[in-house]
């Protein structure tokens, strides 16, 4: 479960951006939810504090009932098994090939490396870039890219999975695909947390959906 207690977010200092403003929010184990809002709303914030790649201003953020904005920094990498993460950009490894990429959450976890291959050839399969598992990702399409960014972050079968805006740039086709692929992963468990401007995506997933206004949730 991830729950958001009195939660605001400042970038800045006392003076600067308040991204976040008191914002109250339970997700629960196996939900799906769409974070909605316009550009500066707050979505990317909401989905960095949930996996600690920024902690709270004020108010506590917790996972499985551990309060992560307490933690000390040495224990962030444990609390981040439980997530898959799907940036905007991506954020891939343009000098390694596909299966490198995959297979770079399991070397820093400590995978045995057989066990390791394994799970990266499963994860493509999943993917549908098995037979592409040498190629660099500049010879990928957009739809493909996406695609190998949903491979890495689930390689280590996460609980949880975080996309933020994960059919930007996409046409409507690799849309529609990457949203199957990401209610195919809620329907065996999986909590899928999706911040996005795409209303045909809300739309099509059927999701409980939270609306960030000017850093609150109005709905």
């Amino acid at each position: 479960m991830i729950s958001f207690n009195q939660v605001s977010k400042r970038y800045g200092g006392a003076g600067g951006y308040e991204a976040l403003k008191s914002v109250a929010l339970v997700i629960n184990p196996g939900e799906m939810v769409c974070i909605t809002g316009h550009s500066g709303a707050g979505k990317s914030t909401l989905l960095k504090l949930m996996c600690a790649i920024e902690r709270p201003t004020s108010g506590s953020v917790l996972v499985n009932g551990q309060n992560i904005g307490t933690l000390p920094a040495s224990a962030i990498p444990f609390v981040r098994r439980n997530f898959g993460l799907m940036f905007q950009d991506n954020k891939l490894l343009y000098d390694r090939n596909v299966f490198q990429n995959v297979m770079c959450p399991l070397d820093i976890i400590g995978f045995d490396a057989a066990d390791a291959a394994k799970r990266v050839r499963a994860a493509l399969d999943k993917v549908g870039l098995l037979g592409k598992e040498k190629a660099l990702p500049v010879t990928l399409s957009g739809g493909e890219q996406q695609r190998l960014s949903i491979a890495r972050a689930i390689v280590h079968r996460p609980s949880i999975l975080l996309a933020d805006e994960p059919t930007a740039n996409l046409d409507a086709a690799y849309a529609v695909e990457l949203g199957e692929l990401l209610r195919s992963f809620h329907q065996v468990g999986v909590t899928v947390v999706i911040a996005t401007h795409d209303e045909q995506l809300a739309a099509r997933l059927q999701p409980r959906r939270i609306v960030l206004e000017q850093g609150r949730i109005t709905t």
